[in-house]
């Protein structure tokens, strides 16, 4: 379509005069590269749903495409579930730029179709509209959120009626939906009114509360939380998280949180972070300034949604130690172990998920104690399906994690939740404290029960997905030589830091691969539309994993590297070299202008 046509067909759909001005001022000004940057494709319906910029046009988050995608997840709920219109949608949504509007869009697509739509009133985090759906029954549920993203970025993020994020084959047909109904309803643009619409149901503060219950369900040490010592600030990133955060610590029984103030009050603009992700260098610092000022032991945060969770440790020498995400999926999964044992249960029927790109400690560990580690594909769509898969085949799945600092505790939200991880890591804490010990010293006894476990986790930024093909084609066709390892299609680099490459397990669509899954060679895992190729390599005690993956919603391509073996120093020396060979030899960053954090 021309790029007049494509103005055009904008100008005549959108009905919010601030886009069209935008769309109308670009024409005039003859911008032809934006325009078609803005409307010759359409925002992509993955990753569980919509994420991009909040700005004017086809590929872009604003009031028309919001609209598009609610009336196809619609008319494709009411096509695929039964009582749909009964069952009905929950929707929430946070605090950034235009969310409480396209909430209400949302709503007002769901109720046009005789849907009832348990809109969520005000501020809420993202897990409580998975646990809202599956409490309700609801068909399926939206939350209007981007996350950590930039402020000019927001979000649309579908769950299905079993409370995970879609997956296979609903994504897919969702997509499919959204392109036959494009054409907004005859009130489609009209909210007022839609609070007193009998089909728009308030839940919100049941469902809080009934969230805070579930909460409290978990608490092990309560008559340690009352008198604990320990004091923890909390930074919620200019997010909804505060809220929620302070009220499971009162129903734990802890003692209240400092607060990092400037950062308490959900803000749109983030003005203290450059990146509202607490994984960045320095998104902490306020929060690191706040607990020196007080003398604090512990910083906690969670991300502007609240689905996140990092923290942060004083050591003796007043230095501070934030840990990774997969240090923290350890030490959860530990202490979810400790209280599993402490239940009786049997430990053959606990089991326990992670991502693929995930640290292997839980599987060691699980080897070691007897219980079910498996692995998924990247992101908590995968995570939640896979627990589920297990909990059908009558297995215990009181925890996953990915490394992304996302971590799902029992087995009611089947997502990650950030404030269910601050409170777990806090009683974890309280607990360690009780027994003279610290999150620190405690990680290096299960490093030395379980093995050393060593980590080193970043990313390449490329905004030209040729050249992103490229490197990974390159990848593929490397220069064989004696003990390369071949598939039918590709041939892969034979040594990875020194060490030879023993196994290659390629899970992007058009190379399914996995040496080590022999005869068939196929991959147990489903495969990506992106690209993710995982390389094993091991000699003499010491053994490596690398993965390197697209992003499905930045322009990254993504490593994450773990090595293993008795000198700590030793594995974190190789790791050191392999991440050079990756960005020298493999990626050839600098000849393809990847830029690194």
């Amino acid at each position: 379509m021309s790029t007049q046509a494509l103005v055009q067909e904008w100008l005549r759909l959108d009905q919010n005069r601030t886009t069209r001005d935008e769309i109308a001022q670009l024409a005039t000004n003859g911008n032809e590269t934006e325009l078609r940057k803005r409307l010759a494709t359409r925002i992509e319906f993955g990753t569980a749903g919509l994420r991009g910029r909040m700005e004017a046009g086809f590929s872009r988050m604003n009031d028309l495409t919001v609209i598009q995608a609610s009336q196809g997840l619609c008319a494709y709920v009411l096509q695929h579930v039964g009582d749909a219109k009964e069952k009905g949608v929950v929707i929430g949504h946070d605090h950034r730029h235009h969310s409480e509007r396209w909430a209400l869009l949302t709503a007002t697509a769901f109720v046009a179709r005789g849907m009832k739509a348990y809109l969520h009133r005000g501020l809420v985090h993202t897990p409580l509209v998975p646990f809202s759906v599956k409490r309700l029954g609801a068909a399926c549920g939206v939350m209007i959120t981007a996350s950590h993203n930039p402020k000019n970025d927001n979000g649309y993020k579908v769950y299905w009626g079993n409370g995970v994020q879609i997956i296979e084959p609903h994504d897919k047909g969702i997509a499919s939906s959204i392109k036959e109904n494009l054409e907004p309803g005859v009130d489609a643009w009209k909210t007022d009114g839609l609070l007193e619409n009998p089909l728009c149901i308030d839940r919100t503060e049941d469902m809080i509360r009934l969230y805070l219950t579930h909460l409290a369900s978990f608490s092990y040490t309560r008559e340690l939380n009352v008198t604990t010592d320990v004091t923890f600030v909390n930074t919620s990133m200019h997010g909804v998280g505060n809220r929620f955060a302070a009220k499971a610590f009162e129903v734990y029984g802890l003692r209240p949180y400092l607060p990092v103030e400037p950062q308490m009050e959900p803000d749109p603009d983030f003005p203290t972070v450059a990146f509202p992700n607490p994984e960045e260098h320095g998104a902490l610092k306020l929060a690191l300034e706040t607990a020196g000022n007080h003398k604090a032991d512990y910083v906690l945060a969670q991300d502007p949604d609240a689905d996140r969770f990092t923290a942060a440790e004083r050591g003796s020498d007043g230095t501070w130690t934030q840990f990774s995400g997969d240090q923290l999926g350890t030490l959860l999964a530990a202490w979810t172990l400790l209280k599993y044992q402490a239940s009786g249960e049997p430990i053959e029927k606990l089991a326990m998920v992670a991502s693929t790109v995930s640290s292997k400690m839980i599987g060691g560990m699980a080897k070691r104690e007897g219980f079910k580690f498996t692995e998924s594909l990247t992101g908590f769509k995968y995570i939640g399906n896979t627990a589920l898969d297990l909990q059908a085949k009558g297995f215990s799945v009181p925890f996953g994690y990915e490394e992304a600092i996302g971590f799902m505790i029992g087995d009611e939200i089947r997502d990650k939740d950030g404030v269910n991880a601050t409170v777990a890591f806090a009683e974890l804490v309280v607990y360690l404290r009780a027994q003279g010990q610290s999150v620190s010293s405690y990680l290096t006894e299960l490093y030395d029960r379980y093995g050393h476990y060593k980590t080193n986790n970043s990313y390449f930024i490329c905004y030209d997905p040729a050249t992103i093909d490229k490197i990974f084609n390159r990848l593929r066709n490397w220069p064989a030589t004696e003990g390369s390892i071949r598939s039918s299609n590709a041939s892969y680099p034979s040594n990875l830091g020194d060490l030879p490459i023993t196994a290659v397990r390629d899970l992007t669509n058009g190379y399914g691969f996995d040496s080590s899954n022999i005869p068939s060679l196929e991959p147990e895992l489903p495969l990506s539309l992106g690209h993710m190729i995982t390389f094993r390599a091991n000699q003499d005690g010491i053994g490596l994993t690398l993965t390197i993956r697209t992003s499905g919603t930045e322009p990254k391509i993504k490593y994450y590297l773990e090595g293993t073996g008795e000198d700590p120093a030793q594995v974190t020396s190789l790791l050191d070299k392999v991440v050079e060979k990756l960005r020298v030899s493999w990626m050839e960053a600098s000849a393809n202008g990847l830029r690194e954090p």
